[in-house]
This record gives C-alpha cells, structure tokens and sequence, in this order.
C-alpha cells in the first residue's frame, strides 16, 4: 500500500485499485482481483469508468459488493450492474459530480483521438475524488486529451501501456505539460498490454513531481 496523507492506494492489477480513507474503502474498476479480495464484500464505494471487460466485471464485483455498496458509472455501465445486489448505481456523465458518503465524486472526460476503441461520444469517463483538500484522479482509458488541465489533482493514476490509451512517453507528456500533480502512479499494465518496463519509462519521462510504481496486491 502506497499512502499518501490519509489516503491509502493499492493497486489491484491493470487498471484497478482500492482506496482507503478514514473507514470508507473504494474500489476503481477491478479487474482479476488477487484471492485475498475474494468474498470479502467490504467495497463503500465501487467507481467504474467503462463497459470494456478489463473495467467492469461481474466475477470480480460479486466478491467485493454488499448490500450497502454504491456503484458510480459510466452511463453505458448500467445495464450491466443490475444483477448486483447494492444499495445503489448511479450512471454519471462527464463533466457531472455526485456525492456519495461524504465524498465529492466528480466524473471527467476520457476518450481516444488517434484510435476507434474508446470515442468521445460513448461518454465513457474518468474519476476525480475529493478526499479532503486532496484530489485523486483516475484517468481511465484515455489519450492525452485537453479536459486533463482542468483536473487539478493531487495523485493522477495513469494509463501507461499504449493500444488503447496512451504510451509510457504520451502519459508523461499528460502529466507535465497537462495535469502536474504532486503524485503520478502509472497503471494499465501487465495484464492484457504493456509490462513493468512501460511504467519505469514513464517514471524517467516524468519531471513536474514523483512517481510511485505500486506491485499489484
């Protein structure tokens, strides 16, 4: 677990991790979770940034949902998500907030300019969350974008593979001249494309703050 004030960030694998802050845990799009997660129902909060197979899955929610999780998704998520027993799921649009348990739950734009896998028009999104002055921002599946600038992050979890979203050298671009954070944690990796050697590049890439590359748990 990497921490940073009283925010504690694990990344799960690819793109997905669980926060925890204060009691509340959170997870961000799990994906072939390890089999400590396995049903251990503890997830407050479950953010889903699209309907791709490697960002929402059935398998790994069931382990990780109980009948007071609130689910926040991209609109074209819901169908999906009504098998689940939670409390709630609430579809959001970019540029739109919610506010969950506390917590400040804004949505951003997150889409491909240069490839056909993620259009701007599906509205699939990316997460930024408030945890007291703190801003943790989940790019999800995206390429460098110009809504980036506006996010005013503290932490900015990073796509780094390339194929669907942006490579090691496009995603430090993002964080330098776009996003400067205080913390960029390269993820989407290991899993379907990309390897750990994306992540140490983007780490060197990076010159505007500190990176932390996080082994999966």
């Amino acid at each position: 677990m990497f921490e940073y004030n009283d925010i504690g960030i694990i990344w799960t694998g690819h793109a997905g991790f669980k926060i925890t802050y204060e009691s509340k845990k959170i997870y961000i799009d799990p994906y072939k979770l390890s089999k400590e997660h396995e049903n251990v129902s503890d997830a407050d909060i479950v953010l889903i940034t699209h309907n791709h197979f490697d960002h929402l899955s059935i398998e790994d929610l069931k382990n990780i949902v109980n009948e007071t999780t609130v689910i926040v998704s991209a609109q074209e998520c819901l169908s999906q998500l009504k098998s689940l027993s939670v409390k709630e799921s609430i579809g959001i649009d970019p540029r739109n907030s919610v506010k969950v348990s506390d917590l400040k739950i804004e949505a951003v734009h997150a889409y491909n300019v240069d490839k056909e896998f993620h259009p701007k028009n599906d509205k699939k999104i990316g997460f930024i969350v408030e945890f007291g002055n703190d801003r943790l921002y989940h790019i999800g599946d995206s390429d460098i974008i110009p809504e980036m600038k506006d996010t005013n992050s503290t932490i900015a979890l990073v796509p780094v593979s390339g194929t669907y979203v942006m490579t090691a050298e496009e995603a430090s671009k993002a964080i330098n001249e776009l996003i400067n954070p205080k913390i960029a944690i390269p993820m989407h990796y290991g899993t379907i494309v990309g390897n750990k050697e994306d992540a140490i590049r983007f780490s060197e890439l990076v010159t505007v703050c500190k990176t932390e590359i996080l082994e999966p748990e």
